[in-house]
């Protein structure tokens, strides 16, 4: 779902481009931004309760062959920078605020179809949730060493097996009906929060094989081969 001109629109009026800050939840900036026609600070555009506003990666024009991709074909990435956190996700019985799990400067990855996209200076940008963020990195390139998954999630490396049509064509397990429900661990996230605001421990440890429930998940590509991201309340048993 995307805002452009109009309604959550914003249209910054100077060209310079601001910079995030690792010390606070909000990006600082002297250019002034457009709601509704109404001239505000740009600083002041600051994401409530567990939103955070990301400014995403310029899409992939030209292939690691050197073919140019233009219009449709450009790759969009569904990552960026975090430029601005909420203070959290307030429990709505108990009060206890749970803590934002990333700071201004973060790369993040999401899924595809999370966030509502916005235009700051000209450029995209988008408000997703915490629990929109696959997972989060540092540097400039996703990594398996750069990279940690977040709360409760696991990163799970499921294998694909290839099987074969009666023609003889090969089939990798992806592209088949039945994908696979098992893999090992290799990242484990720091645990979900109890009611009262307390970190729980999380049950599965990093080199744990896991069978979760069939279709859970999302997946991420990192260093070129295909992972899964598993939610612990979607784990069935861990051998």
């Amino acid at each position: 779902m995307r805002f452009s001109i109009g309604f959550f629109s914003l249209l910054v009026a100077s060209a310079s481009a601001f910079a995030p800050t690792s010390t606070s939840n909000t990006f600082t900036t002297s250019l002034d931004a457009k709601i509704d026609g109404r001239t505000v600070d740009a600083g002041s555009v600051v994401p409530t309760n567990n939103f955070i506003l990301v400014k995403i990666a310029a899409a992939v024009e030209q292939t690691e062959g050197g073919i140019l991709l233009t219009g449709k074909a450009k790759i969009t990435k569904t990552e960026g920078v975090v430029m601005a956190t909420g203070p959290g996700k307030t429990h709505p019985d108990t009060g206890a605020l749970f803590e934002m799990p990333m700071n201004v400067g973060d790369n993040v990855v999401y899924g595809e179809f999370d966030g509502t996209e916005i235009d700051i200076d000209g450029e995209k940008h988008t408000l997703i949730r915490d629990d929109d963020v696959l997972v989060k990195f540092s540097g400039d390139t996703l990594s398996m060493e750069s990279c940690d998954v977040l709360r409760d999630s696991v990163l799970v490396y499921v294998e694909t097996k290839e099987t074969s049509t009666e023609g003889g064509i090969l089939l990798a397990m992806s592209s088949t009906k039945d994908r696979p429900s098992t893999g090992k661990v290799v990242k484990v996230g720091p645990g979900r929060f109890a009611t009262s605001g307390e970190r729980m421990q999380m049950e599965i440890d990093e080199g744990d094989f896991i069978k979760f429930r069939d279709y859970a998940g999302k997946e991420v590509d990192i260093d070129g081969d295909e992972y899964t991201v598993v939610s612990a309340l979607d784990i069935l048993a861990k051998f």
